[in-house]
């Protein structure tokens, strides 16, 4: 992209069911289509494959304890003693500062990495993702966090999956995973019995 253009940056801020995570919208797209990236440690953020110049930015916060990036949204997620009042607005200038030189989101390895998936799914996990991609990641997402798929064990029809984002320790999550995310996945694809958090 040009240096010589700057971007026009507009940040919107959404609460979500977890009271110490906040939702950052920008009206551009940050990740790929299906794409999401949670880090629950500075180090993470350097990890090879999803290394984000961005996440770590943001772990310079002293009070920020997870950051995730999807679609067109950053979810901070802050320690219990800090109040959003006081740092809101922070963390929303140092974003709009950040997007506005145009400072890189991921470094290039990540973006190269993780736009170079092969799908080799079975039919049922096909259905399983298109079911979880048109019902219940905009849910998900509009409350700040994230759901994809991570395996499915056809012998006991048990779907994992990974919560991110502001779903990481909600309390909330695994009531909606039971009461919602269960009851779609079983009544839409009757190969799925049962559906769990991985790593919750």
């Amino acid at each position: 992209m040009n240096p010589t253009l700057s971007r026009p940056v507009s940040i919107f801020t959404e609460g979500s069911p977890n009271p110490n995570s906040m939702k950052f919208v920008v009206n551009f797209e940050l990740v790929p289509d299906g794409l999401s990236f949670d880090y629950a440690t500075a180090g993470d953020a350097l990890l090879d494959g999803k290394a984000s110049p961005l996440a770590v930015a943001l772990f310079g916060f002293d009070f920020v304890r997870r950051v995730f990036i999807s679609g067109n949204f950053v979810t901070v997620t802050k320690d219990d003693e800090t109040d959003w009042d006081e740092v809101l607005l922070e963390v929303k200038f140092f974003l709009k500062d950040y997007f506005g030189e145009q400072k890189p989101v991921f470094s290039q390895r990540t973006v190269d990495t993780n736009t170079t998936k092969l799908d080799m799914d079975s039919e049922t996990v096909q259905k399983i993702k298109a079911v979880l991609d048109q019902y219940i990641k905009p849910a998900v997402e509009s409350d700040g966090g994230a759901i994809s798929f991570y395996s499915f064990d056809e012998p006991s029809g048990t779907v994992k999956v990974l919560l991110q984002g502001s779903c990481s320790g909600c309390p909330s999550s695994t009531l909606t995973l039971k009461s919602g995310i269960e009851n779609l996945l079983t009544r839409l694809v009757p190969e799925v019995k049962l559906v769990e958090a991985e790593g919750v």
